[in-house]
């Protein structure tokens, strides 16, 4: 068997879960600040956006990482020194920080002291479709 072929499946396996997510999980707050003021409602809110951050997304941005640094691992660290290389992992850098707010305003939502309107989760929503099509261009080209 192909260790890097294995190591790159898993990676696009766990990178596809992982954007889903963070996708997915500022939809939920759209529909939570939309009706935050429902008790039963944002009760339902908070469960299903713990569960999709706690038990999807997380475990799926470490193995993301994890299959990740085994690719370079295999591909050697000198890929490292490229470009495309270097400007994916600044991309992956800032998905990671989106990540982990996003755990931010889930806590916020938790313990019902949201600010935000759901405008701003709309717009937030778009940060990672941006990144995702960064990051398959630099892929898939690798410029420079």
């Amino acid at each position: 068997m192909n260790i890097y072929l294995l190591f790159k499946s898993l990676h696009l396996i766990s990178v596809i879960s992982w954007m889903a997510g963070l996708l997915y999980l500022p939809r939920i707050f759209v529909y939570h600040a939309e009706n935050n003021s429902e008790i039963k409602t944002s009760e339902v809110f908070k469960v299903m956006e713990k569960k999709l951050f706690y038990y999807i997304m997380t475990p799926a941005m470490v193995l993301s990482w994890l299959f990740g640094l085994l690719l370079i691992y295999s591909i050697g660290f000198e890929q490292l020194g490229q470009i495309w290389m270097l400007l994916k992992l600044i991309f992956v850098v800032i998905l990671t920080l989106y990540h982990f707010y996003l755990g931010i305003i889930l806590r916020q939502f938790k313990t019902d002291m949201n600010t935000h309107s759901h405008k701003f989760y709309r717009f937030i929503n778009e940060i990672p479709t941006i990144l995702l099509i960064l990051i398959v261009f630099v892929v898939i080209f690798k410029p420079i």
